[in-house]
């Protein structure tokens, strides 16, 4: 799985995801924690190139979010691809999260 960790103060940024789904998602989740060191409360997560995410995606995000949650931080969607952002409105995912369109 290709993806990039950046930290940014007290934010780990995460980039180039391609897809986001249950041959990855706890690779994903884990490697994310794993990066995360206690500076850490906040992560941004570029769904801009995601083309697929499901149910298995969608908790790893949650699972993720509860994370940062305990940190008394918070996670943003970035950019999210037209059929993601539609998936997490199906799932009403959009009112749990913060997207951010740039």
């Amino acid at each position: 799985m290709t993806m990039k960790m950046q930290i940014q103060g007290e934010t780990l940024r995460i980039t180039d995801i391609k897809e986001l789904g249950a041959a990855n998602s706890n690779d994903f989740r884990d490697k994310a924690r794993a990066a995360l060191t206690e500076a850490q409360r906040n992560i941004d997560i570029d769904l801009s190139q995601t083309m697929f995410l499901d149910s298995c995606g969608l908790g790893t995000l949650v699972s993720l979010h509860k994370t940062t949650c305990s940190r008394k931080g918070m996670m943003r969607l970035l950019n999210p691809t037209p059929g993601v952002q539609q998936i997490l409105e199906l799932t009403r995912m959009h009112r749990l999260f913060e997207i951010v369109k740039n």
